[in-house]
């Protein structure tokens, strides 16, 4: 049965890619953003503009931290599920703007809680980051770490809506799924975002910044693998998990129903690695500007996806020299060059 869905952050990256999986299995797609300038609005533009080729898909200009806004939004519709993308991205933007994550990152992220609970949706899903694992150094990472030394307030503010979305569970029985994406990259992607940097810099014949001097691995997953899972996901609401005990209780899940799931690609590949993928796709060499580790930063991230292919029978796969190709693709044909 086509279900009605509200998508927050629907002209992002993630979320619009989403949208449009949504609308072509025939789901009805509320798209929800606020069109901030963080990064060029044109993109966000044309993001939507693929959506609205969909008689399925409406759209809503409205921040998720304006909590009037919310509500009106909630008591006029009913939603069988929710997936939030919405959020102030970007690691290192949060050194610089705390205010821009605590704003949207934390109220929206109770505003749009709130909104889904009051309407009774039956699935609330939500992107939380494997920037959660913070200074843990154990490889894979995986859902039942430790993740209570983050390194950046990013970083807490996706553990803080982790634990927000567990009391909402706990107490209104509302079906809450958290997940971790690792490192997503892609066609229609941000121009913040390593892959956009680098492909803009060494197509401009300029230096492109390399941190931790190239010493960095990542588990890079292509995005169309990201929107997979998360459908997967969305058709399965959570569950209370009968095995959990309060005297050794697991991270992961609870006797409310509430699940957290890795999304990786769990074959990690070093950054030089994937700077080389990149200049055998554009036929050109990179100029590199070998830097210090930036504060927020983590060397390795690696996810172990064990639980979310016993949960939906999925597991990213998309090696970077496909994904890469096809972002290099894209980028050629968007920006004429």
């Amino acid at each position: 049965m086509p279900m009605n869905i509200l998508v927050t952050g629907a002209a992002g990256f993630i979320g619009s890619t989403l949208a449009l999986r949504l609308l072509a299995r025939g789901d009805r797609v509320l798209g929800l953003d606020n069109l901030n300038d963080y990064y060029d609005v044109s993109l966000k533009e044309a993001r939507l503009a693929r959506l609205h080729a969909h008689a399925g898909f409406e759209f809503e200009k409205a921040d998720i931290a304006d909590r009037v806004a919310m509500a009106r939004l909630f008591a006029a519709r009913r939603f069988d599920a929710v997936m939030h993308l919405a959020a102030q991205a970007g690691v290192r933007y949060s050194i610089e703007n705390p205010a821009a994550y605590v704003d949207t990152n934390l109220v929206g992220f109770a505003n749009v809680i709130e909104g889904a609970r009051r309407c009774e949706v039956g699935h609330f899903v939500y992107a939380s980051s494997s920037s959660v694992y913070g200074a843990n150094a154990k490889l894979p990472f995986a859902e039942d770490d430790n993740i209570d030394h983050p390194v950046s307030l990013y970083a807490a503010t996706k553990k803080a809506n982790e634990l927000m979305a567990h009391s909402y569970a706990h107490l209104y029985r509302l079906p809450c799924t958290g997940l971790r994406f690792f490192t997503v990259y892609g066609p229609w992607g941000r121009p913040d975002m390593a892959l956009f940097k680098f492909t803009r810099g060494i197509l401009a014949g300029e230096a492109i910044p390399v941190f931790n001097r190239g010493e960095m691995v990542r588990d890079f997953t292509y995005v169309d693998d990201i929107v997979e899972g998360v459908l997967r996901v969305i058709d399965q609401p959570a569950q209370a998990d009968p095995g959990w005990s309060a005297l050794s209780p697991r991270p992961s899940s609870s006797d409310a129903p509430y699940r957290i799931y890795n999304i990786g690609n769990s074959q990690p590949v070093k950054l030089m690695r994937y700077i080389e993928v990149l200049e055998q796709c554009l036929g050109k060499k990179a100029r590199l500007d070998l830097l210090p580790l930036q504060a927020g930063d983590v060397p390795q991230t690696v996810a172990d996806v064990s639980r979310l292919q016993a949960a939906v029978g999925f597991k990213p796969g998309t090696p970077v020299e496909a994904g890469i190709e096809n972002f290099v693709e894209w980028y050629r044909s968007y920006y004429r060059v």
